[in-house]
C-alpha cells in the first residue's frame, strides 16, 4: 500500500515523458519526468529500506528527494523562463546533503533531519511559486498551477509541526507507523498528484496553444493567416461594432517579380512587405497575410480618415523601401480601405475593401482608395 503514492507519481512521470516525445522543444518536460522518477525512487528507497545501512539509507533517500524537488522546481520555472540555473541547483543540493550528513554522522538527530527536509523543500517550492507570481494574472490553467504549487509548498510547514512537533518517532519501525509518515505519504500522494496534474495540464495547454498558433500563422511571413485573422478580429468587432476599419493591400506586379527574379526573391519580397506592415501599422492593429501577395490590416476603433492615413503611410513606406535581391527595382502596393460604419458586418466590410482595392489596381496601382465604391459593386477579377 505504501508504494501507491510513488506509483501514482510515476504515472505522471510517464505522461510528462510522452508529452516531451511529442514536442521536444520543451526540455522542461524532461525535468518534470525526472522529478517524478526521482521522487518514486526516493520513496521506494525508504519504504523498502534499501540500502540496509540506516545512515546510507538516509543519505540516499534524502539525495533522491532533494534532486526530485530541484528538478520539479526547475521544470516549472523553466516553462516560464525563470529557472534558478545549474550552479544554484548544485548549491541547494550540497546544502541539503551537508545538513543531512551532519545531523546523522556528527550530531545525530532524526528530528533535525525531518525539519531540514520538510521545511527546506516547502521553502523551495514556495519560493518557486513566488517567482511565478505573474501566473496569477494569466490563464485559468496558469492560475491553478500557481496556487497548487504554492499550497503544496506551504503545506510542508503545518503538517510537519502538527505531526512531529518536538518528539520524533523512536526507531525505524516506529517511524514507519508514525502519524508523521502516514500523513506524509497521504499528503504527497494527494497534493503531489494535484501539483503534477496542474503542471501537466499547463504543459498540454501550451502544446494546444502552439498548435493553434501554427494553424493560424503564415509560415513565410509570421503574420496571421486568413483563418487566424478572421478569428482574431471577431472580438474587437463585437466590442466596437461601428468603430473599426479594414485595409487590404496587394503587391503590384508580383507575378512579374517572380518571373524576373525567381520565387526565392518573391518570398523575400513578401517577407519584407509583412515586416513593413507589422512595423508601420499602429499599436493594437491586426496584420495578416490574406493569401498570395495580398495582405490585410484591421484597425480597431478607427475612422475612415484614420484608416486612409494609415494606408497611405504603409503605401509610402513600401514604395520607399529597398528590398534585397531586386537590384534597383522598387516595389509598390495598392490599398483598399473600408470601415465597419459603412459596411455593417464582416462580410460586407471585406467585400467593400476588396472592391476598393480592385479600383486602386485598375486605375494605375500604387494608390489608396477609401471611398467611391459601394458594397454592392464588387467587380473582383484578378489583375496581374
Amino acid at each position: 500500500m505504501s508504494l501507491i503514492g510513488p506509483g501514482i507519481i510515476s504515472v505522471f512521470g510517464i505522461a510528462f515523458l510522452a508529452a516531451w516525445s511529442y514536442d521536444r522543444r520543451r526540455p522542461y518536460l524532461v525535468l518534470l519526468a525526472a522529478a517524478c522518477a526521482l521522487f518514486a525512487l526516493g520513496a521506494s528507497s525508504q519504504i523498502l529500506y534499501w540500502p540496509r545501512d540506516t545512515g546510507l539509507n538516509a543519505m540516499v533517500s534524502g539525495a533522491l528527494y532533494t534532486c526530485a524537488v530541484i528538478a520539479a522546481v526547475e521544470g516549472v520555472l523553466s516553462r516560464s523562463g525563470r529557472a534558478f540555473g545549474l550552479w544554484i541547483d548544485i548549491a541547494i543540493f550540497a546544502a541539503f546533503s551537508l545538513a543531512l550528513w551532519y545531523f546523522f554522522y556528527v550530531d545525530r538527530s532524526l528530528l533535525a533531519r525531518i525539519y531540514v527536509q520538510n521545511f527546506g523543500y516547502g521553502l523551495l517550492l514556495c519560493v518557486a511559486a513566488l517567482r511565478l507570481s505573474q501566473l496569477r494574472r494569466g490563464r485559468v490553467v496558469d492560475r491553478i498551477l500557481f496556487w497548487t504549487l504554492f499550497l503544496f509548498g506551504l503545506h510542508f510547514f503545518p503538517r510537519t509541526v502538527f505531526t512531529v512537533g518536538v518528539s520524533p518517532p523512536a526507531g525505524e519501525p516506529a517511524f514507519a507507523d508514525s502519524v508523521f509518515w502516514q500523513t506524509l505519504q497521504l499528503s504527497l500522494a494527494v497534493l503531489g498528484a494535484a501539483s503534477a496534474m496542474a503542471t501537466l495540464a499547463a504543459a498540454v495547454s501550451d502544446l494546444i496553444d502552439d498548435l493553434r498558433r501554427e494553424r493560424d500563422l503564415d509560415h513565410l511571413t509570421g503574420l496571421l493567416n486568413r483563418r487566424g485573422f478572421e478569428t482574431e478580429i471577431a472580438a474587437p468587432m463585437r466590442r466596437a461594432p461601428e468603430g473599426g476599419a479594414l485595409i487590404l493591400c496587394d503587391v503590384d506586379h508580383f507575378k512579374s517579380i517572380n518571373d524576373t527574379f525567381g520565387h526565392d526573391v518573391g518570398d523575400v519580397v513578401l517577407q519584407e512587405i509583412g515586416t513593413i506592415l507589422r512595423r508601420t501599422a499602429r499599436k493594437g492593429d491586426l496584420v495578416g497575410r490574406w493569401g498570395g501577395e495580398e495582405f490585410a490590416v484591421f484597425l480597431p476603433d478607427a475612422s475612415r480618415s484614420d484608416a486612409a492615413e494609415c494606408a497611405e503611410r504603409l503605401r509610402q513606406t513600401i514604395a520607399n523601401s529597398r528590398i534585397p535581391g531586386l537590384d534597383d527595382r522598387s516595389v509598390t502596393a495598392s490599398f483598399g480601405v473600408a470601415t465597419i460604419h459603412e459596411a455593417g458586418d464582416w462580410a460586407a466590410l471585406y467585400k467593400l475593401a476588396d472592391s476598393r482595392l480592385y479600383v486602386a489596381k485598375a486605375s494605375g496601382r500604387d494608390r489608396t482608395v477609401d471611398r467611391g465604391m459601394s458594397a454592392e459593386r464588387s467587380p473582383r477579377e484578378p489583375v496581374a
